[in-house]
């Protein structure tokens, strides 16, 4: 007899949560409900979200772990955010981010 509680393994089904926007740049983007801003901006086509300081080359997600800093986000007004360690919550205001980004500009 199995022990596994998760949905579909003949425990009790967990229910789901719907999805719910947030802001990135001039977009609404859809994110599942513990799902990080990379994912949820991977998932919806986006796949560079940040500018280099010097070249203005895109970036987006590279290690997903948050250990090479590709992926910085400006989320609700503070920059230098890991999209793929913050969780993305429901009206969130993500904005690309130049360079090293700057807590002051207005979002």
């Amino acid at each position: 007899m199995s022990t596994d509680t998760r949905a579909g393994a003949g425990g009790p089904a967990v229910p789901r949560r719907p999805p719910f926007p947030f802001r990135f740049d001039e977009l609404t983007i859809e994110a599942e409900p513990g799902q990080s801003i990379a994912a949820a901006l991977l998932a919806a086509g986006h796949r560079s979200w940040r500018r280099t300081r010097v070249a203005g080359a895109g970036r987006g997600m590279f290690c997903g772990i948050g250990v090479c800093f590709d992926c910085l986000v400006t989320v609700n007004g503070r920059s230098n955010q890991r999209a793929c360690l913050v969780e993305a919550a429901p009206g969130d205001l993500v904005r690309t981010q130049e360079g090293a980004g700057r807590d002051d500009l207005a979002c």
